[in-house]
Protein backbone atom coordinates (compact mmCIF):
# COMPACT_ATOMS: atom_id res chain seq x y z
CA UNK A 1 0.00 0.00 0.00
CA UNK A 2 2.93 2.34 0.66
CA UNK A 3 4.13 1.84 -2.92
CA UNK A 4 0.70 2.70 -4.32
CA UNK A 5 0.48 5.81 -2.12
CA UNK A 6 3.93 7.00 -3.17
CA UNK A 7 3.32 6.41 -6.89
CA UNK A 8 -0.02 8.20 -6.85
CA UNK A 9 1.50 11.11 -4.94
CA UNK A 10 4.32 11.34 -7.47
CA UNK A 11 1.81 11.27 -10.29
CA UNK A 12 -0.19 14.10 -8.76
CA UNK A 13 2.88 16.27 -8.17
CA UNK A 14 4.22 15.55 -11.64
CA UNK A 15 0.91 16.57 -13.21
CA UNK A 16 1.23 19.95 -11.49
CA UNK A 17 4.78 20.75 -12.60
CA UNK A 18 5.34 18.74 -15.81
CA UNK A 19 5.09 21.69 -18.22
CA UNK A 20 7.44 23.80 -16.13
CA UNK A 21 10.18 21.20 -15.72
CA UNK A 22 9.90 20.22 -19.40
CA UNK A 23 11.72 23.49 -20.15
CA UNK A 24 14.74 21.97 -18.41
CA UNK A 25 14.43 18.74 -20.50
CA UNK A 26 13.22 16.78 -17.48
CA UNK A 27 10.82 14.16 -18.83
CA UNK A 28 8.45 11.88 -16.93
CA UNK A 29 10.73 8.81 -17.39
CA UNK A 30 13.67 10.73 -15.91
CA UNK A 31 11.61 12.07 -13.00
CA UNK A 32 10.13 8.71 -12.04
CA UNK A 33 13.43 6.87 -12.47
CA UNK A 34 15.14 9.34 -10.13
CA UNK A 35 12.28 8.90 -7.67
CA UNK A 36 12.80 5.14 -7.85
CA UNK A 37 16.52 5.55 -7.10
CA UNK A 38 15.82 7.76 -4.09
CA UNK A 39 12.80 6.01 -2.64
CA UNK A 40 13.15 2.33 -3.61
CA UNK A 41 16.92 1.80 -3.86
CA UNK A 42 19.40 0.97 -1.14
CA UNK A 43 19.35 -1.31 1.88
CA UNK A 44 16.57 0.59 3.68
CA UNK A 45 14.19 1.83 0.99
CA UNK A 46 11.17 3.99 1.73
CA UNK A 47 9.21 1.90 -0.78
CA UNK A 48 9.92 -1.84 -0.76
CA UNK A 49 9.51 -3.61 -4.11
CA UNK A 50 9.88 -7.39 -4.19
CA UNK A 51 10.53 -8.23 -7.82
CA UNK A 52 10.56 -11.97 -7.24
CA UNK A 53 6.93 -12.47 -6.22
CA UNK A 54 4.45 -14.12 -8.56
CA UNK A 55 2.09 -11.17 -8.17
CA UNK A 56 4.73 -8.69 -9.29
CA UNK A 57 5.59 -10.86 -12.31
CA UNK A 58 1.92 -11.05 -13.31
CA UNK A 59 1.57 -7.28 -12.98
CA UNK A 60 4.58 -6.74 -15.23
CA UNK A 61 3.15 -9.14 -17.81
CA UNK A 62 -0.13 -7.21 -17.85
CA UNK A 63 1.76 -3.94 -18.28
CA UNK A 64 3.47 -5.38 -21.36
CA UNK A 65 0.17 -6.67 -22.73
CA UNK A 66 -1.43 -3.22 -22.46
CA UNK A 67 1.63 -1.60 -24.04
CA UNK A 68 1.57 -4.03 -26.96
CA UNK A 69 -2.12 -3.33 -27.53
CA UNK A 70 -1.57 0.43 -27.62
CA UNK A 71 1.51 0.03 -29.82
CA UNK A 72 -0.50 -1.98 -32.33
CA UNK A 73 -3.23 0.66 -32.49
CA UNK A 74 -0.79 3.56 -32.72
CA UNK A 75 0.99 1.92 -35.64
CA UNK A 76 -2.07 2.53 -37.83
CA UNK A 77 -2.07 6.31 -37.51
CA UNK A 78 -0.13 6.92 -40.72
CA UNK A 79 -2.27 4.79 -43.07
CA UNK A 80 -3.69 7.90 -44.74
CA UNK A 81 -0.36 8.52 -46.46
CA UNK A 82 -0.92 5.59 -48.78
CA UNK A 83 2.81 4.92 -48.82
CA UNK A 84 5.22 2.88 -46.77
CA UNK A 85 7.83 4.61 -44.64
CA UNK A 86 10.22 1.71 -44.76
CA UNK A 87 8.63 -0.15 -41.87
CA UNK A 88 8.86 -3.47 -43.71
CA UNK A 89 12.62 -3.12 -44.04
CA UNK A 90 13.05 -1.79 -40.51
CA UNK A 91 11.12 -4.68 -38.97
CA UNK A 92 12.04 -7.47 -41.38
CA UNK A 93 15.72 -6.65 -41.99
CA UNK A 94 17.09 -4.10 -39.53
CA UNK A 95 15.53 -5.55 -36.38
CA UNK A 96 16.83 -9.12 -36.88
CA UNK A 97 20.18 -7.72 -37.96
CA UNK A 98 20.41 -5.63 -34.79
CA UNK A 99 19.58 -8.62 -32.59
CA UNK A 100 22.23 -10.74 -34.30
CA UNK A 101 24.87 -8.01 -34.00
CA UNK A 102 24.06 -7.48 -30.32
CA UNK A 103 24.40 -11.23 -29.72
CA UNK A 104 27.79 -11.30 -31.45
CA UNK A 105 29.00 -8.27 -29.50
CA UNK A 106 27.93 -10.03 -26.32
CA UNK A 107 29.96 -13.09 -27.29
CA UNK A 108 33.04 -10.92 -27.80
CA UNK A 109 32.67 -8.97 -24.57
CA UNK A 110 31.45 -11.82 -22.34
CA UNK A 111 33.31 -14.95 -23.52
CA UNK A 112 32.00 -18.23 -22.20
CA UNK A 113 28.44 -16.94 -21.79
CA UNK A 114 25.65 -19.19 -23.06
CA UNK A 115 24.41 -18.28 -26.53
CA UNK A 116 20.83 -18.54 -25.29
CA UNK A 117 21.59 -16.02 -22.56
CA UNK A 118 23.29 -13.69 -25.04
CA UNK A 119 20.24 -13.97 -27.29
CA UNK A 120 17.94 -13.10 -24.38
CA UNK A 121 20.07 -10.04 -23.56
CA UNK A 122 20.02 -8.93 -27.21
CA UNK A 123 16.25 -9.32 -27.47
CA UNK A 124 15.87 -7.30 -24.27
CA UNK A 125 18.10 -4.36 -25.16
CA UNK A 126 17.34 -3.96 -28.89
CA UNK A 127 13.57 -3.15 -29.00
CA UNK A 128 13.15 0.60 -29.20
CA UNK A 129 10.76 2.58 -27.03
CA UNK A 130 10.00 6.20 -27.85
CA UNK A 131 9.16 7.47 -24.37
CA UNK A 132 12.61 9.07 -23.85
CA UNK A 133 12.27 10.99 -27.17
CA UNK A 134 8.53 11.56 -27.19
CA UNK A 135 8.94 15.29 -27.80
CA UNK A 136 10.94 14.49 -30.94
CA UNK A 137 7.93 12.68 -32.44
CA UNK A 138 5.81 15.80 -31.97
CA UNK A 139 8.43 18.20 -33.35
CA UNK A 140 7.26 19.51 -36.72
CA UNK A 141 10.78 20.57 -37.62
CA UNK A 142 11.48 16.89 -38.20
CA UNK A 143 10.17 15.39 -41.48
CA UNK A 144 6.91 13.54 -40.93
CA UNK A 145 8.20 10.42 -42.66
CA UNK A 146 11.07 10.18 -40.15
CA UNK A 147 8.67 10.48 -37.23
CA UNK A 148 6.30 7.99 -38.89
CA UNK A 149 9.06 5.43 -39.45
CA UNK A 150 10.15 5.66 -35.81
CA UNK A 151 6.58 5.54 -34.53
CA UNK A 152 5.57 2.50 -36.57
CA UNK A 153 8.79 0.64 -35.84
CA UNK A 154 8.46 1.42 -32.13
CA UNK A 155 4.88 0.19 -32.23
CA UNK A 156 5.57 -3.15 -33.83
CA UNK A 157 9.07 -4.25 -32.85
CA UNK A 158 8.22 -5.34 -29.30
CA UNK A 159 5.23 -7.32 -30.58
CA UNK A 160 7.49 -9.22 -32.97
CA UNK A 161 10.25 -9.78 -30.43
CA UNK A 162 8.10 -10.91 -27.49
CA UNK A 163 7.50 -14.51 -28.71
CA UNK A 164 11.22 -14.90 -29.49
CA UNK A 165 12.06 -13.58 -26.03
CA UNK A 166 9.69 -16.07 -24.40
CA UNK A 167 11.20 -18.89 -26.46
CA UNK A 168 14.81 -18.05 -25.58
CA UNK A 169 14.00 -17.70 -21.88
CA UNK A 170 12.22 -21.06 -22.01
CA UNK A 171 15.41 -22.64 -23.36
CA UNK A 172 17.33 -21.36 -20.34
CA UNK A 173 14.81 -22.47 -17.70
CA UNK A 174 13.51 -25.67 -19.34
CA UNK A 175 13.73 -28.99 -17.58
CA UNK A 176 16.39 -31.40 -18.79
CA UNK A 177 13.75 -33.60 -20.41
CA UNK A 178 12.58 -30.85 -22.75
CA UNK A 179 14.28 -31.06 -26.12
CA UNK A 180 14.67 -28.15 -28.52
CA UNK A 181 11.91 -29.67 -30.63
CA UNK A 182 9.57 -29.72 -27.64
CA UNK A 183 10.33 -26.09 -26.89
CA UNK A 184 9.77 -25.03 -30.50
CA UNK A 185 6.49 -26.92 -30.60
CA UNK A 186 5.35 -25.33 -27.33
CA UNK A 187 6.31 -21.88 -28.59
CA UNK A 188 4.41 -22.40 -31.85
CA UNK A 189 1.37 -23.69 -29.97
CA UNK A 190 1.45 -20.71 -27.62
CA UNK A 191 1.76 -18.27 -30.52
CA UNK A 192 -0.98 -20.06 -32.48
CA UNK A 193 -3.43 -20.00 -29.57
CA UNK A 194 -2.56 -16.34 -28.98
CA UNK A 195 -3.18 -15.35 -32.60
CA UNK A 196 -6.48 -17.24 -32.52
CA UNK A 197 -7.61 -15.65 -29.25
CA UNK A 198 -6.46 -12.15 -30.22
CA UNK A 199 -7.86 -12.35 -33.75
CA UNK A 200 -11.26 -13.59 -32.65
CA UNK A 201 -11.51 -11.06 -29.81
CA UNK A 202 -10.35 -8.16 -31.97
CA UNK A 203 -12.72 -9.06 -34.80
CA UNK A 204 -15.71 -9.52 -32.50
CA UNK A 205 -14.94 -6.34 -30.59
CA UNK A 206 -14.75 -4.32 -33.80
CA UNK A 207 -18.05 -5.72 -35.07
CA UNK A 208 -19.84 -5.25 -31.75
CA UNK A 209 -18.59 -1.69 -31.30
CA UNK A 210 -19.73 -0.69 -34.78
CA UNK A 211 -23.08 -2.35 -34.19
CA UNK A 212 -23.51 -0.54 -30.87
CA UNK A 213 -22.78 2.81 -32.52
CA UNK A 214 -25.04 2.20 -35.51
CA UNK A 215 -27.89 1.14 -33.23
CA UNK A 216 -27.42 4.09 -30.92
CA UNK A 217 -26.73 1.90 -27.92
CA UNK A 218 -23.56 3.79 -26.98
CA UNK A 219 -21.61 6.95 -27.78
CA UNK A 220 -17.96 7.03 -28.92
CA UNK A 221 -16.97 8.52 -25.56
CA UNK A 222 -18.85 5.78 -23.74
CA UNK A 223 -16.95 3.11 -25.62
CA UNK A 224 -13.60 4.17 -24.22
CA UNK A 225 -14.12 1.72 -21.35
CA UNK A 226 -14.64 -1.07 -23.89
CA UNK A 227 -11.31 -0.23 -25.52
CA UNK A 228 -9.60 -0.24 -22.14
CA UNK A 229 -10.96 -3.70 -21.35
CA UNK A 230 -9.67 -5.30 -24.56
CA UNK A 231 -5.94 -5.79 -23.74
CA UNK A 232 -6.83 -7.26 -20.36
CA UNK A 233 -9.40 -9.58 -21.96
CA UNK A 234 -6.94 -10.64 -24.65
CA UNK A 235 -4.22 -11.43 -22.14
CA UNK A 236 -6.55 -13.37 -19.82
CA UNK A 237 -8.27 -15.31 -22.61
CA UNK A 238 -4.98 -16.33 -24.21
CA UNK A 239 -3.35 -17.42 -20.95
CA UNK A 240 -6.48 -19.41 -20.09
CA UNK A 241 -6.16 -21.54 -23.24
CA UNK A 242 -2.38 -21.86 -23.01
CA UNK A 243 -1.44 -19.06 -25.41
CA UNK A 244 1.02 -16.19 -25.26
CA UNK A 245 -0.81 -13.28 -23.63
CA UNK A 246 1.55 -10.69 -25.13
CA UNK A 247 0.96 -11.83 -28.71
CA UNK A 248 -2.80 -12.00 -28.12
CA UNK A 249 -2.94 -8.41 -26.89
CA UNK A 250 -0.89 -7.25 -29.87
CA UNK A 251 -3.07 -9.09 -32.40
CA UNK A 252 -6.21 -7.75 -30.74
CA UNK A 253 -4.87 -4.23 -31.13
CA UNK A 254 -4.13 -4.82 -34.82
CA UNK A 255 -7.64 -6.14 -35.48
CA UNK A 256 -9.37 -3.41 -33.47
CA UNK A 257 -7.28 -0.43 -34.61
CA UNK A 258 -9.16 0.39 -37.81
CA UNK A 259 -12.51 0.53 -35.99
CA UNK A 260 -11.07 2.54 -33.10
CA UNK A 261 -9.58 5.20 -35.38
CA UNK A 262 -12.76 5.31 -37.50
CA UNK A 263 -14.77 6.13 -34.38
CA UNK A 264 -12.38 8.88 -33.37
CA UNK A 265 -9.07 9.25 -31.58
CA UNK A 266 -10.74 9.83 -28.21
CA UNK A 267 -11.93 6.23 -28.28
CA UNK A 268 -8.42 5.12 -27.33
CA UNK A 269 -7.53 8.01 -25.03
CA UNK A 270 -8.38 6.14 -21.85
CA UNK A 271 -6.32 3.05 -22.66
CA UNK A 272 -3.43 5.31 -23.73
CA UNK A 273 -3.62 7.15 -20.41
CA UNK A 274 -3.66 3.88 -18.45
CA UNK A 275 -0.72 2.60 -20.49
CA UNK A 276 1.18 5.81 -19.75
CA UNK A 277 0.47 5.46 -16.04
CA UNK A 278 1.70 1.87 -16.08
CA UNK A 279 4.83 2.97 -17.92
CA UNK A 280 5.61 5.50 -15.18
CA UNK A 281 5.39 2.72 -12.61
CA UNK A 282 7.89 0.76 -14.72
CA UNK A 283 10.27 3.75 -14.78
CA UNK A 284 10.01 3.92 -10.99
CA UNK A 285 10.96 0.23 -10.86
CA UNK A 286 13.86 1.00 -13.20
CA UNK A 287 15.14 3.50 -10.65
CA UNK A 288 15.27 0.75 -8.04
CA UNK A 289 17.05 -1.56 -10.47
CA UNK A 290 19.83 0.87 -11.35
CA UNK A 291 20.30 1.80 -7.68
CA UNK A 292 20.72 -1.87 -6.76
CA UNK A 293 22.74 -2.93 -9.81
CA UNK A 294 25.23 -0.06 -9.82
CA UNK A 295 25.59 0.46 -6.07
CA UNK A 296 29.11 -0.95 -6.24
CA UNK A 297 30.06 0.37 -9.67
CA UNK A 298 29.70 -0.90 -13.20
CA UNK A 299 32.01 -3.14 -15.21
CA UNK A 300 33.65 -1.77 -18.34
CA UNK A 301 32.41 -4.62 -20.61
CA UNK A 302 28.84 -3.78 -19.60
CA UNK A 303 29.33 -0.14 -20.59
CA UNK A 304 30.94 -1.20 -23.87
CA UNK A 305 28.04 -3.56 -24.62
CA UNK A 306 25.50 -0.84 -23.93
CA UNK A 307 27.29 1.63 -26.21
CA UNK A 308 27.56 -0.91 -29.02
CA UNK A 309 23.89 -1.84 -28.66
CA UNK A 310 22.86 1.81 -28.91
CA UNK A 311 25.19 2.70 -31.78
CA UNK A 312 26.66 0.07 -34.11
CA UNK A 313 24.08 -2.68 -33.51
CA UNK A 314 21.26 -0.21 -34.15
CA UNK A 315 22.70 2.22 -36.69
CA UNK A 316 24.36 -0.13 -39.19
CA UNK A 317 21.38 -2.45 -39.84
CA UNK A 318 18.96 0.50 -40.09
CA UNK A 319 21.16 2.48 -42.48
CA UNK A 320 21.76 -0.62 -44.61
CA UNK A 321 18.10 -1.65 -44.66
CA UNK A 322 16.94 1.77 -45.87
CA UNK A 323 19.46 2.03 -48.74
CA UNK A 324 17.62 2.53 -52.01
CA UNK A 325 14.55 4.05 -50.42
CA UNK A 326 13.41 7.65 -50.65
CA UNK A 327 15.05 8.56 -47.34
CA UNK A 328 18.01 10.90 -47.52
CA UNK A 329 21.22 10.02 -45.70
CA UNK A 330 20.34 12.53 -42.99
CA UNK A 331 16.91 10.93 -42.49
CA UNK A 332 18.36 7.42 -42.39
CA UNK A 333 20.92 8.62 -39.85
CA UNK A 334 18.22 10.16 -37.66
CA UNK A 335 16.16 6.97 -37.73
CA UNK A 336 19.23 4.88 -36.98
CA UNK A 337 20.43 7.05 -34.13
CA UNK A 338 17.16 7.82 -32.36
CA UNK A 339 16.24 4.23 -31.57
CA UNK A 340 15.82 5.01 -27.88
CA UNK A 341 15.34 2.27 -25.28
CA UNK A 342 12.87 2.40 -22.45
CA UNK A 343 9.87 0.64 -20.94
CA UNK A 344 9.88 -2.36 -23.28
CA UNK A 345 13.47 -3.28 -22.37
CA UNK A 346 12.82 -2.71 -18.67
CA UNK A 347 9.73 -4.93 -18.69
CA UNK A 348 11.54 -7.70 -20.58
CA UNK A 349 14.45 -7.44 -18.13
CA UNK A 350 12.15 -7.72 -15.11
CA UNK A 351 10.44 -10.76 -16.66
CA UNK A 352 13.85 -12.33 -17.27
CA UNK A 353 14.87 -11.51 -13.70
CA UNK A 354 11.79 -13.28 -12.29
CA UNK A 355 12.29 -16.40 -14.44
CA UNK A 356 16.05 -16.87 -14.68
CA UNK A 357 18.37 -17.89 -11.88
CA UNK A 358 21.25 -16.18 -10.11
CA UNK A 359 23.99 -14.93 -12.39
CA UNK A 360 21.89 -15.27 -15.55
CA UNK A 361 19.22 -12.96 -14.17
CA UNK A 362 21.81 -10.49 -12.89
CA UNK A 363 23.55 -10.40 -16.29
CA UNK A 364 20.38 -9.51 -18.21
CA UNK A 365 19.33 -6.85 -15.71
CA UNK A 366 22.84 -5.37 -15.60
CA UNK A 367 23.22 -4.87 -19.35
CA UNK A 368 19.64 -3.63 -19.63
CA UNK A 369 20.06 -1.00 -16.92
CA UNK A 370 23.26 0.25 -18.54
CA UNK A 371 21.69 0.38 -22.01
CA UNK A 372 18.49 2.14 -20.97
CA UNK A 373 20.31 4.61 -18.73
CA UNK A 374 22.75 5.55 -21.50
CA UNK A 375 19.86 5.81 -23.95
CA UNK A 376 17.98 8.25 -21.74
CA UNK A 377 21.09 10.40 -21.45
CA UNK A 378 22.39 10.23 -25.02
CA UNK A 379 19.09 10.42 -26.88
CA UNK A 380 17.71 13.02 -24.51
CA UNK A 381 20.71 15.28 -25.14
CA UNK A 382 20.86 14.81 -28.92
CA UNK A 383 17.22 14.95 -30.06
CA UNK A 384 17.06 18.78 -29.94
CA UNK A 385 20.24 19.27 -32.04
CA UNK A 386 18.85 16.76 -34.57
CA UNK A 387 15.57 18.68 -34.79
CA UNK A 388 17.46 21.97 -35.21
CA UNK A 389 19.53 20.46 -38.03
CA UNK A 390 16.37 19.45 -39.91
CA UNK A 391 14.97 22.96 -39.38
CA UNK A 392 18.05 24.40 -41.09
CA UNK A 393 18.08 21.75 -43.84
CA UNK A 394 14.46 21.06 -44.93
CA UNK A 395 13.99 17.68 -46.60
CA UNK A 396 11.82 17.08 -49.66
CA UNK A 397 8.49 15.44 -48.81
CA UNK A 398 7.47 14.76 -52.41
CA UNK A 399 5.34 11.59 -52.69
CA UNK A 400 7.61 10.22 -55.37
CA UNK A 401 10.46 9.99 -52.87
CA UNK A 402 8.53 7.76 -50.49
CA UNK A 403 9.09 4.02 -50.35
CA UNK A 404 6.43 2.14 -52.26
CA UNK A 405 4.18 -0.41 -50.54
CA UNK A 406 5.95 -3.30 -52.25
CA UNK A 407 9.33 -2.27 -50.91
Amino acid sequence: MVAVLVLLSLLFVWSLVSDQVARWSITAPIAFAVAGVVLAGGDRPVVSLDLETHTFQRCVEIVLAVMLFTDATEGREYEWRGKSVGEGRLLGLALPGSAVLATLFGALLFPGTSWWLLAVAALVVMPMDLAPVLMFLKDERVPLRVRAALNIEGGFNDGLISPLFVFCVANLVSAEGDSLGDLVLNALKGAGYAVLAGGVLGFLAARLVRRALDAGWATPAGLRMASLALPFLAYAASVLIGGNGFVAAFVTGLCYARTAHAIGSDNLDLVYDVSHLMALAVWFTFGKLIADEFAHGIDLPVVAYALLALTVARFVPVAAALVGTGFSWAERSAIGWLGSRGVTSIVFAVLAYTQLEGDDAAFVVNVTCATVLLSVLLHGVTMEPVARWFARHPQSEAPSTMVGPDQ
